[in-house]
């Protein structure tokens, strides 16, 4: 793909960001006793989101390897919808902040999904340059 010369320029990757940032300044707010348990849980899984994509990004010059960790992103994001419906089952954010979320996390899956289904586009070029 020429014009995606870094992981860092995937729409996807940004997003994820974008998200794992959002969801790290919510869970400030969890009581002191979620320190250890949901406030780890759900930044470690939105954070993992961006860190599979960019693993994935190395890994283009193996398509199975490339499509895996895209699935491990998606795993991740998924994960991270789980703790977000936790987050507002305990009431710890509002329904509209959990609404919110979903929806992006839902967009992320569909746009990882897009991209294990074209991975071909993503992974002929691969073996000329592997830019990080």
């Amino acid at each position: 793909m020429a014009y995606v010369k870094s992981y860092r320029d995937l729409e996807v990757y940004k997003l994820a960001r974008k998200l794992a940032k959002e969801i790290f300044e919510i869970s400030k707010t969890f009581p002191k006793e979620e320190k250890f348990s949901m406030t780890d849980q759900v930044r470690r899984s939105s954070r993992s989101v961006g860190g599979q994509i960019a693993e994935s990004w190395a890994k283009r010059k193996y398509p199975k390897h490339f499509v895996s960790k895209l699935t491990d992103a998606d795993g991740e994001q998924l994960e991270t919808q789980h703790w977000v419906e936790t987050a507002q089952d305990c009431e710890y954010i509002s329904n509209d902040k959990a609404t919110y979320f979903l929806n992006e996390y839902a967009s992320v899956g569909r746009m990882l999904n897009a991209m294990m289904e074209k991975s071909d586009m993503f992974c002929k070029n691969s073996t000329t340059k592997n830019s990080s």
